[in-house]
């Protein structure tokens, strides 16, 4: 006698035996997922080493205390040492306690641009491509005519106007970075909308906006996961590169690029503490986010064939 063969229990319907007798096993949605997930051993080991670089900067200065605004010159440029495992900088600061603080306004302007640049991206795009028409075209070239503007003058433009702090920086790389999702949110728009499912909806006189919310919205998880990691890898790397200029927040406020700045200046007279662990941070991170996006992407596109 086989698992099939046996009767179902009172009250309960008898679960679906594929050739075989062997007994198909329903999963549920969140296992399905994290299976998928953990199926990627790149992406564990991204998700992993992204933990641990939040956990090194939020956590660590609160095991390992440093004073990070006053200024002591009798200690600048101290090689690594027991009491500086990193050296420390030419204002005397100590380094490793600068790439943890580094390190907080680097994920935080991150994570803040990935999440705002994404929700603008689709709330753009969504309404663009399903309402199409005269609204598609004018909201479409305000893009293309934003889309022009080199970044690096729109960023040195506002840096002369307003005076640069985090919430600045945040506001001018998310003015940028929502654009391109707007453009890819458009185009998968215009396909699902034509879609047997979204026409059926219509026709039982669903409104647009639950059309868009119920519809179209979920499908475009896989696109907007990839869209929302690049976005914070790029806004690492944007804010990196704009303090790396000069145009950051101003000391004592610190991150990974004002880090990189400072050591590049100082790395011909070998001071190399001050240059590669910051360098190294960055590229990690920016590695992980990505490895990362692409592993939730496969997760989120698994979780759609499911439904």
């Amino acid at each position: 006698m086989t698992v099939a063969d046996l009767p179902a229990p009172e009250g309960t319907l008898p679960a679906a035996v594929p050739d075989g007798g062997e007994l198909a096993v329903e999963r549920s949605a969140f296992r399905l997922a994290l299976d998928t997930f953990l199926e990627n051993r790149l992406a564990v080991g991204g998700a992993t080493v992204l933990v641990l670089i939040v956990l090194f900067s939020f956590v660590g200065p609160l095991v390992y205390h440093t004073n990070q605004v006053a200024t002591n010159l009798i200690n600048e440029n101290l090689t690594p040492s027991l009491s500086h495992p990193l050296g420390t900088s030419p204002e005397g600061r100590d380094e490793l306690g600068r790439l943890m603080l580094g390190g907080q306004s680097t994920l935080e302007v991150g994570l803040a641009v990935g999440v705002l640049g994404t929700l603008l991206g689709l709330a753009w795009g969504v309404i663009a491509g399903y309402v199409g028409g005269v609204v598609d075209t004018v909201m479409m070239r305000i893009v293309d005519a934003l889309l022009s503007i080199p970044f690096l003058f729109f960023v040195v433009l506002l840096a002369a106007l307003v005076r640069a702090d985090l919430l600045v920086v945040i506001l001018v790389l998310t003015a940028v970075s929502w654009l391109s999702t707007a453009r890819v949110v458009r185009g998968e728009t215009l396909s699902l909308r034509t879609r047997d499912y979204v026409v059926a909806s219509r026709g039982f006189g669903a409104t647009g906006w639950r059309v868009a919310g119920r519809h179209i919205t979920p499908n475009l998880a896989g696109v907007l996961i990839v869209s929302g990691t690049l976005k914070v890898a790029d806004a690492i790397l944007a804010f990196a590169s704009i303090s790396y200029l000069g145009l950051g927040p101003p000391p004592p406020a610190t991150n990974w690029g004002t880090m990189l700045s400072t050591g590049i200046n100082n790395l011909f007279s070998g001071y190399w503490w001050q240059l590669w662990p910051a360098a190294v941070l960055i590229v990690v991170t920016v590695l992980a986010v990505n490895v990362l996006g692409d592993a939730l992407s496969d997760v989120a596109e698994r979780r759609l064939q499911k439904r």
